[in-house]
């Protein structure tokens, strides 16, 4: 299964968040899940507006083709990404 999906509205990431790591990073594949180690704390959406921000920064995108899907509360997020490709996101997010 890949951690990645296209749809009508944009692409579909499928993301394992890591809070209160040092710095915001893609840390590799974790199933079917995209990890990324974020330096933020899990508490009154940090976390989730820290994801989204280093999406947005990483991808060279606006913040705002960026949505939260599912798992505001939780580890497993859905992102949805507004602009790029769903290969564009891999070659930009996946480390080498």
């Amino acid at each position: 299964m890949n951690w990645w999906r296209e749809t009508a509205e944009g692409v579909v990431v499928n993301v394992r968040v890591v809070p209160r790591a040092p710095r915001s990073v893609v840390q590799g594949l974790l199933g079917a899940a995209l990890k990324i180690r974020l330096a933020a704390p899990p508490v009154e959406g940090k976390a989730n507006t820290e994801l989204v921000r280093f999406l947005a920064d990483a991808l060279d995108l606006h913040a705002g083709k960026i949505q939260l899907l599912a798992g505001a509360t939780g580890r497993n997020k859905r992102v949805l990404v507004q602009g790029l490709s769903g290969a564009g996101i891999a070659a930009k997010l996946t480390p080498a």
